[in-house]
């Protein structure tokens, strides 16, 4: 799969409810659920469904590389 085709299949769901598996620095692995809100040209952004409603953005080389699993709903 390239970058450009995750950009596509990403910017199919802007506005829909995701879940996020994030495989971090130090082997930690982070879930979130979150509303995908924007894609531009490097990034996409998530707002994660917390109490905080944070803001997060990551690349598509992230899925690309495995290091970002997305689930769409």
């Amino acid at each position: 799969m390239t970058i450009e085709k995750i950009k596509n299949r990403i910017s199919e769901h802007i506005g829909e409810e995701i879940e996020l598996k994030f495989n971090g620095s130090r082997n930690k692995i982070e879930h979130y659920n979150a509303v995908l809100k924007d894609v531009y040209q490097k990034v996409f952004t998530v707002q994660i469904k917390n109490e905080y409603n944070e803001v997060k953005s990551f690349s598509y080389s992230d899925v690309l590389t495995n290091t970002l699993e997305i689930n769409f709903r």
